[in-house]
């Protein structure tokens, strides 16, 4: 019953992700690839809560008595992003050289959606047939290619705060200055007692919980040395992105704290093992935000490889309006295109990497794999993002007094 159950929503869901994004693709192409990657989402969490007594009839799949409950969901959770990765990895390959929408190929990244959603889902479900070691190789594979996407992250939080301090000091009115002022200062104000929270939460009495003191203390300090930096004079810095980066290593610490095993001491938020249905729901929905968002900020951002003929003004469009809709394929003028298509496709397709981890619990091989975005691998790669973003914004400060002779963006 409940295999019948997975595949008939699989299918609905297929079907009306291929309705909606049919219809919506006159606006934009970005808006149907979002449901097109929210689609395998859905069908991924469907599978990997219903489809593990499937994948156990499958002899090709089920070829050890060792396999538990976990260990099928995962295999539910890395195929369905296996195939969902070599759709948007094959479009990267095709796209590539993309420069005006004279190409073909710029009707092939805008239209056809239903031969889209067929090679979609035959690649999906060809994946339901490809042996264990593959899987396996994918599900390593996808750890790196998660680490890379929230470095992707990284490098898009970096360049919208100094893009957004840049935007209001060109104002260069009194009014501006005082708002940068106030909203820097209330950033270090919610970094400190936000940190003074984690200790709360993640530091119980009682208990020797020596390196979760070392994370909370660790983006403390870091937004000490950021201050310290930027408004040094030699340092072209300003306060207003040490700020919103300070915020951001405490909430990245905060992400990994809270993926800490529900069974150790020393994560005073969960006690039990078991997590209700609405704290998972809450954290899927905010994965798939921050995931659409940074797949579409970034194939939209010109900080990433943009096409050489395209203008470097694409980051002040709307993130789901494409420039290219609307325009007759007749005219004679080569217009370039306003992003690049490879990329984007590729920030897709480690999406797809870093989606899969979430819900397969990094591959561990510990009950938390049962459970969303838990267990030691999630604590260090997110701990771990955090100094990565350190060590970047640290190098945007400095790089200029080190290389003095290149020109930074």
């Amino acid at each position: 019953m409940a295999c019948c159950l997975a595949s008939c929503c699989a299918s609905a869901t297929c079907g009306l992700c291929t309705s909606v994004a049919s219809g919506i693709t006159r606006k934009s192409a970005r808006i149907a690839y979002c449901g097109l990657f929210g689609a395998s989402l859905v069908v991924s969490w469907i599978l990997r809560e219903t489809g593990a007594p499937l994948l156990e009839k499958l002899p090709w799949i089920n070829t050890s008595d060792s396999f538990t409950k976990e260990w099928y969901q995962q295999q539910a959770v890395l195929r369905v992003s296996f195939g969902n990765f070599l759709f948007f990895a094959i479009y990267a390959l095709i796209m590539i050289g993309v420069k005006d929408q004279n190409d073909r190929r710029d009707s092939w990244h805008h239209g056809g959606w239903g031969l889209k959603m067929i090679v979609w889902f035959l690649l999906v479900a060809l994946m339901f047939f490809v042996p264990n070691v593959i899987v396996s190789i994918y599900g390593t594979l996808s750890k790196f290619g998660a680490g890379a996407f929230l470095l992707v992250q990284v490098v898009l939080l970096l360049d919208a705060t100094h893009n957004w301090n840049d935007s209001w000091v060109e104002k260069d009115e009194k009014k501006w200055y005082i708002a940068l002022l106030v909203i820097s200062i209330v950033c270090y104000i919610a970094t400190y007692a936000f940190s003074g929270i984690l200790f709360i939460w993640f530091n119980p009495s009682g208990h020797d919980c020596g390196l979760n003191v070392f994370f909370i203390v660790m983006p403390m300090i870091l937004a000490f040395v950021f201050a310290i930096i930027a408004l040094h004079p030699a340092v072209n810095g300003s306060l207003l992105p040490a700020s919103v980066i300070s915020v951001y290593c405490a909430y990245v610490c905060y992400t990994g704290l809270s993926s800490e095993p529900h069974d150790y001491v020393c994560n005073g938020l969960n006690k039990s093992k078991a997590v209700n249905a609405s704290t998972l729901i809450l954290g899927m929905l905010t994965t798939v935000l921050s995931v659409l968002y940074s797949a579409l900020r970034a194939g939209s951002s010109t900080t990433f490889l943009s096409p050489p003929s395209s203008p470097r003004s694409g980051g002040k469009e709307a993130l789901l309006e494409d420039p290219e809709d609307g325009k007759k394929g007749s005219e004679a003028e080569a217009r370039p295109v306003s992003y690049s298509y490879s990329f984007f496709h590729i920030i897709f397709a480690l999406a797809s990497m870093y989606a899969a981890m979430l819900l397969s619990g990094w591959t561990d091989s510990s009950e938390s794999a049962s459970l969303i975005d838990v267990g030691w691998t999630s604590v260090w790669v997110k701990i771990c993002t955090g100094w990565v973003t350190a060590a970047l914004y640290i190098w945007t400060l400095i790089a200029p007094l080190i290389l003095p002779d290149r020109e930074f963006y």
